[in-house]
């Protein structure tokens, strides 16, 4: 690890009167896993999707590595895998199809090939060229990693990332997890679950009154 990757400083967002994000400060080394706790309606959906650059805060600035949340919102998105509660996939289009678009929009090289191995390591192969309208929960919630990670973001973004998933899916996506921590990858996510917290983070923080308490 060589310095912060994430900076968020005095974060606050409000939706209509109602105050969401009050005051939010926040470090994350180059390499790190953060995990997020917080109550239903903390705000920690919030919090990541103005990191992804996808909502905008009322004051306060987050940065990548740098790069301003708000300002550079498009070069961020380069940078972010975003695994959220909404797939952000296409549902009339393929497990294949879907990953070639968001590969192209992202401009990696070798698409093809990227998709082809990251939906084997998914355990997807096999039904690639079916539409997602046809998965389980369970399957949309693996091509999601696949997605996030077709063009090998260093910051990871899981908005409880475990969700829908069976034994043998978490076991698949926690071997992912792994390879994009080991080539340097930083991660925040969110979980209820503080013990699944406990054994897949480096730190723990909590999001409580709008305001970043220490585990």
């Amino acid at each position: 690890m060589s310095g912060p990757y994430l900076e968020i400083t005095a974060l606050k967002k409000s939706y209509g009167l109602k105050p969401v994000l009050r005051n939010v400060n926040l470090v994350i080394q180059r390499g790190e896993r953060m995990a997020l706790l917080g109550a239903n309606g903390a705000g920690k959906t919030t919090l990541l999707r103005i990191v992804a650059g996808l909502t905008r805060p009322n004051a306060g600035t987050a940065r990548i590595d740098g790069l301003d949340c708000v300002r550079d919102a498009q070069q961020v998105r380069s940078l972010v895998g975003f695994v959220a509660h909404q797939p952000y996939l296409y549902e009339e289009l393929t497990a294949w199809e879907n990953l070639l678009f968001f590969g192209r929009m992202y401009s990696v090289a070798h698409a093809e090939k990227r998709a082809r191995k990251l939906l084997q390591q998914v355990g997807l192969a096999r039904r690639m060229h079916e539409r997602v309208a046809t998965f389980s929960r369970g399957q949309v919630q693996r091509l999601s990693w696949a997605r996030a990670l077709v063009h090998t973001p260093p910051l990871l973004l899981l908005d409880e990332p475990e969700t829908g998933l069976d034994t043998e899916g978490t076991q698949l996506i926690e071997a992912l997890w792994t390879e994009h921590t080991a080539q340097g990858g930083t991660s925040l996510f969110t979980t209820h679950q503080q013990e699944r917290a406990l054994a897949l983070s480096d730190c723990v923080v909590t999001l409580k009154d709008g305001k970043i308490a220490k585990v």
